[in-house]
């Protein structure tokens, strides 16, 4: 694992090994450097680099500044396509008039007329992608910093600490503890780098390994070395597996085209599938629902060769349809079809889990009477279920007591759809008697905390129930988390870089008013909207390429501000070779360069699938703040040519649907600590802090006692009962 890695995941630098010498010089010279980027080294961090040999307090100080400034996106140079950039944006149409004098009037000493333009243009079209002034920068990134005033520091700008770690090994070890016995699913990229750190890391003890996906990344690992597989009770486990050592996906939601398996690889799977059926033919009813992602792994396992295995011969055989065996599932659906909702309950009672998600729709199609029944069955079963799910329904059935204005529906891939909710809401009671189990459940289950000191800018903060509703990035917050926007500008950007074909990226923002209704837009087809100002259009990103928008607060009316990125033709954002959005913050007269790295408050990775990108909305409150409340969702869109003007009413209903729902958030489990008898402090600077505490927060601050353990954005996921 190198040192980048850990320090864009932790914010810790790993202590050098690198002979001791006279590195005081250095030590400075990074200080100084990060202090433009917005970050602050630590006294220890400062007098560890100083006190190494020169030329390895020059490395490390490079990994240092290198993966700080990439964390905020400062590793690339952000051109703008207008020089003057929020300056000097001109109106539309005489923006794109210019384009075609420029292109059509070959006398550049004189400005051609209306008239004799119209006459060179004659009865044809002509697209602006074709003019050769439009969508390519027309100055150096030089000649952009030299049309703009230096950035005026400011009390208000992002100050991040970075602190010393331990030695690169002790990092390492600790970052895929984290990552492996997350009490959540994680993301698409941590989950790709639990991968990677299983292969060297296969011998570092585990307390408990809770999610599945994380499971058979690590147990692909021992399948590759050559060691049995652990920790698997379902046949499920087994195919997650087989799909993480083929490189495929272990959620299962996409097919995966297995490789060639060693005859040892065959025989380690095979009895794993074994032992899990042995004594259990119920186990083979999740068979049914992957049957072809069966048949096709027993191609490549050859079970006839393996007698001793009879059982795995089974799991095959229901696969290709020559056994039959019911799942639960089944049974209860059954049950469900005979009006008999208490008897499905009783059912699901053998799957704890998926009784708990079914708890919407038995509560509602239950009379009085079989509602208590309902709710006495998910009693039983309440202890057997993880904290993840707990928190899940029971942020569900805390928006179920009302009717929906939108059904919003979120796919693993943040795929994300609106419909009509045609449910009819729960009663309330029910609700507050479902509500108070689970709440009872958790409290039992929370990390007892003797003093817990809690930054208010947490408590906002959506429970990071998924990898899966975020992203990679700096200061990114799960889908639901809710922030403030303090400066008198807001800016945000996007910046890609093609991998291969041409690639047009657009970044936009539409306007809502209160009601959720259009109130204007910016793009490349509208510069100006109001105070908002669009950076200008840039269509190839061979080198890279960004885009910015101001939106000045006091001069835009809109309630709601909804930046989006559309892929209007080219590569999708899994495609490319970069994609990120982030947001700045900052004062009109600190003036600067359209990116300024020290007002940059987030960055974060855009991954999804879809052609329309909508990663976070901006709301303006009744007193005049404003917020920030992450989405992380994407529309399928068009394969090309998406505008904000043609998907304005879908991202409305979208936006209203989100902005309404009620998320179970940090503030729920520190109210749950707080009556269990937990002693709660609010973080404030200069607060003093007797004895041992536990700081939870969003970042770790200056004025912690030395030996508090420290709970951020990188282990909030701790905060989730396993």
């Amino acid at each position: 694992m190198d040192v980048s890695t850990i320090i864009r995941k932790t914010l810790r630098v790993p202590r050098s090994t690198a002979p001791a010498g006279d590195g005081a010089v250095v030590a400075r010279q990074m200080d100084a450097v990060l202090a433009t980027a917005g970050y602050k080294a630590t006294r220890e961090l400062l007098e560890h680099v100083a006190g190494l040999e020169p030329g390895a307090a020059t490395d490390l100080a490079a990994d240092v500044v290198g993966a700080a400034r990439a964390l905020v996106g400062d590793h690339v140079r952000h051109n703008a396509y207008f020089i003057d950039f929020p300056r000097g944006v001109p109106d539309t149409v005489e923006f794109w008039v210019s384009c075609l004098r420029s292109a059509f009037v070959p006398d550049k000493r004189r400005k051609a007329t209306d008239k004799e333009l119209l006459a060179l243009l004659g009865d044809g079209l002509v697209g602006l992608l074709d003019l050769p002034r439009y969508g390519r920068y027309q100055h150096t990134y030089a000649e952009l910093l030299a049309a703009h005033d230096e950035l005026i520091a400011s009390v208000k700008d992002r100050v991040t600490l970075l602190r010393l770690g331990g030695s690169l090994e002790e990092e390492t070890r600790a970052l895929y503890r984290t990552l492996a016995e997350s009490a959540t699913p994680l993301g698409e990229a941590d989950l790709g780098l639990l991968a990677d750190l299983a292969d060297g890391c296969g011998d570092v003890e585990l307390a408990a390994v809770p999610v599945r996906e994380n499971r058979a990344v690590l147990n692909a690992a021992r399948l590759t070395a050559g060691r049995p597989l652990v920790a698997v009770d379902t046949v499920l486990d087994v195919l997650r597996t087989a799909c993480a050592a083929s490189g495929g996906d272990v959620t299962l939601a996409e097919p995966t085209r297995f490789r060639s398996f060693s005859r040892r690889e065959r025989r380690v799977l095979l009895a794993a599938l074994d032992r899990v059926v042995a004594g259990n033919e119920g186990k083979l009813g999740d068979v049914n629902r992957f049957s072809r992602r069966f048949k096709r792994l027993g191609e490549y396992l050859h079970p006839h060769e393996y007698p001793r295995f009879p059982n795995a011969r089974d799991v095959f055989a229901v696969a290709r349809g020559e056994k039959t065996a019911q799942s639960t599932a089944g049974r209860a659906e059954a049950a469900f079809a005979a009006d008999d909702v208490a008897g499905a309950a009783a059912i699901l009672t053998a799957a704890p889990g998926m009784l708990l998600r079914s708890l919407d729709r038995l509560l509602r199609n239950a009379s009085e009477a079989e509602q208590d029944d309902v709710l006495d069955a998910a009693a039983k079963v309440l202890g057997s279920v993880s904290g993840r799910v707990l928190c899940s329904v029971r942020e569900h059935l805390g928006n179920r007591a009302e009717p929906d204005a939108a059904r919003v529906f979120t796919t693993r891939g943040r795929r994300a759809w609106v419909t009509e909710d045609t449910r009819p809401p729960l009663p309330g009671d029910v609700v507050v008697r479902a509500c108070a189990l689970i709440d009872a459940e958790l409290t039992t289950r929370l990390p007892r905390y003797g003093h817990l000191v809690v930054d208010p800018a947490v408590l906002d903060v959506a429970l990071p129930l998924s990898g899966k509703a975020s992203e990679d990035g700096f200061a990114v917050l799960p889908r639901g988390s809710r922030s403030h926007v303090d400066g008198e500008v807001l800016r945000f950007f996007t910046h890609w870089r093609q991998t291969g074909r041409s690639t047009d990226f657009d970044l936009s923002a539409l306007l809502l008013d209160a009601d959720f209704h259009y109130a204007g837009h910016v793009s490349w087809t509208n510069l100006r909207d109001g105070g908002a100002v669009y950076s200008g259009d840039v269509t190839d990103a061979r080198d890279g390429a960004s885009e910015f928008i101001d939106i000045p607060r006091d001069s835009v009316s809109a309630a709601y501000v909804v930046p989006q990125v559309n892929v209007y033709y080219g590569e999708g954002f899994d495609e490319v070779a970069e994609s990120v959005f982030g947001w700045m913050t900052g004062d009109r007269e600190q003036a600067g360069a359209p990116f300024e790295a020290r007002t940059v408050r987030t960055r974060s990775d855009m991954r999804g699938g879809g052609r329309v990108a909508l990663p976070i909305v901006f709301a303006r409150c009744h007193d005049g703040s404003w917020t920030a409340t992450w989405l992380h969702l994407y529309l399928t869109g068009s394969p090309n040519f998406n505008r904000v003007e043609a998907n304005q009413a879908g991202t409305a209903g979208l936006v209203r649907g989100m902005l309404r729902r009620r998320y179970l958030t940090v503030a729920h489990l520190v109210g749950l600590m707080r009556a269990a008898g937990t002693k709660v402090t609010e973080w404030e600077p200069g607060v003093e802090l007797d004895g041992p505490v536990t700081f939870l927060g969003v970042h770790q601050p200056d004025g912690l006692p030395d030996a508090a353990e420290v709970i951020t954005l990188d282990r909030l996921n701790r905060l989730v009962p396993s």
